[in-house]
């Protein structure tokens, strides 16, 4: 039997996917991370808990929950989707074998999958934990010559007192940014520069081995990528949304992007982008592959530019960044991911390719988070698909969709829908995801005016209904909030 030819150019990687007969999953709360990509690869499934498209999307199963299940963490409802007997069932019909693909996944996923048959073609949960933690993703990146914002890592501090000489000690200034290993969407990031901002998140922070920085005036940005045998590929540059208390209840919390290519042009651009191909290769030498996401900061003040922290995984960044590879550059970036981990070699010149998308149209995500503080029954849901904004600001649904490429011009937008009627809305649920062309922030960070009339709209096709004094519904630990 002779061996596989090894692919060396995009018609070759696109003929691969095209004839693949290796089963794809992607188990995940929602479809949302990488929709679309099952246009680009044979045999390719999503597994999810939330039914955004009402049964209407082909390659969605949403396993049925027979009796009510508290999710402990976002790994939890992954394992059980993954274990559950449609899914299962689903693995026989396809032959048994086939690769996984999620957001989140611990040491007990890995059990499921080998039990099942399946791999998870993702670096180990093992190796993910140990660099997801912002102390060590510091340390490697000290190691690979990128730098972070004048910090200190891997110290303790039990008061304000103590916080504020290891501050004076490494001249970190009066206001600090202080951070626990672990955690997503600015949750675990506290800005402290007395002693009342210390008391209000002490209990978050007394234990923690800490990262502490200085505060700089700065844009935050994200930016995917994919280390790889032949280099690391990077993705479109995005800049963050974050903070708005119209999308999230979460001070500093992420709730979006907008991707558009006269993001930070010239040396800025340049530097980035070669800040996160060292960071990419020197993941890949301590045995990571992939995909990941690299945050970045840009000072305001000086132009200087800074990693903030690196998400080993498929992430909030995904989408647009494979909407816009895909659409203007040919081909989505999370191929080159799945390259790494399917049973064929490949040769590819990563600088090439990644020119193609050196120019694009302008997109936004938003993340609509519910904001009000109190638990309601939702009674009525808008639809997944396209949505139209009327000259009045007023919205209505124009048709049925299963991903966002038939947004046609900037008065459309596509709405994934997360909770449905029959669910509670609760503090910080993620209700659901538009996505539009065109920004939706300005380069000094205020949301544009279209912005507030798509979030006020989207809201208003939500309808409630107060809780029945007898009702105890189970609300989510703030581990398994998050759903993209």
């Amino acid at each position: 039997m002779s061996e596989p030819e090894k692919l060396r150019g995009l018609s070759d990687i696109y003929r691969f996917f095209r004839k693949n007969t290796t089963p794809i999953y992607f188990v995940s709360p929602t479809a949302y991370n990488i929709l679309g990509l099952g246009q680009w690869i044979q045999g390719f499934k999503y597994i999810s808990h939330f039914d955004s498209f009402d049964g209407g999307h082909f390659r969605v199963t949403n396993p049925q929950q027979n009796t009510e299940r508290e999710f402990q963490s976002m790994e939890d409802m992954v394992n059980y989707l993954l274990s559950h007997k449609e899914s299962v069932d689903l693995f026989q019909r396809n032959g048994g074998k086939g690769k996984i693909l999620t957001v989140m996944f611990d040491e007990k996923t890995e059990e499921i999958a080998k039990q099942l048959g399946v791999e998870i073609a993702l670096p180990s949960a093992e190796l993910r934990k140990r660099l997801d933690s912002k102390i060590v993703t510091t340390q490697l990146a000290n190691e690979a010559g990128v730098a972070s914002a004048p910090n200190i890592v891997d110290v303790q501090a039990s008061s304000y007192e103590e916080l504020r000489a290891l501050a004076e000690k490494n001249n970190l200034g009066e206001k600090l940014v202080v951070q626990t290993p672990y955690g997503d969407s600015g949750k675990t990031t506290f800005f402290i520069s007395n002693q009342e901002e210390w008391d209000k998140v002490a209990k978050k922070v007394i234990g923690e081995t800490l990262k502490v920085m200085k505060y700089i005036n700065h844009i935050p940005g994200t930016v995917e990528a994919v280390a790889t045998r032949c280099g690391t590929m990077v993705g479109p540059l995005q800049t963050d949304i974050t903070g708005y208390k119209e999308l999230t209840p979460y001070k500093g919390g992420w709730c979006g992007n907008d991707i558009f290519p006269e993001l930070l042009e010239g040396k800025q651009r340049e530097k980035i982008i070669a800040m996160v191909k060292a960071m990419g290769d020197k993941l890949y030498e301590n045995g990571y592959r992939g995909t990941f996401c690299f945050d970045y900061l840009v000072d305001t003040d000086d132009g200087e530019v800074y990693l903030g922290e690196i998400n080993p995984r498929i992430s909030g960044a995904s989408p647009l960044t494979n909407l816009v590879t895909s659409k203007y550059g040919g081909i989505p970036l999370m191929l080159f991911h799945l390259l790494e981990f399917m049973d064929v070699d490949f040769e590819i010149d990563v600088d090439e390719i990644q020119k193609r998308w050196a120019d694009f149209g302008s997109w936004t995500q938003l993340v609509l988070k519910h904001t009000e503080d109190q638990v309601r029954l939702i009674t009525k849901a808008p639809r997944s698909g396209i949505w139209r904004m009327l000259d009045n600001g007023e919205i209505k649904f124009v048709r049925n969709s299963i991903d966002w490429n038939n947004v046609s011009d900037n008065q459309d937008a596509f709405y994934l829908r997360v909770y449905d009627a029959g669910d509670y809305a609760y503090l910080g649920a993620d209700m659901g995801i538009l996505v539009a062309r065109g920004r939706m922030q300005t380069d000094d960070r205020q949301l544009l005016p279209r912005a507030h009339q798509w979030i006020r709209a989207i809201n208003a096709e939500f309808e409630y209904r107060a809780l029945d004094a007898q009702e105890v519904p189970h609300i989510p630990t703030d581990n398994v909030r998050k759903m993209i």
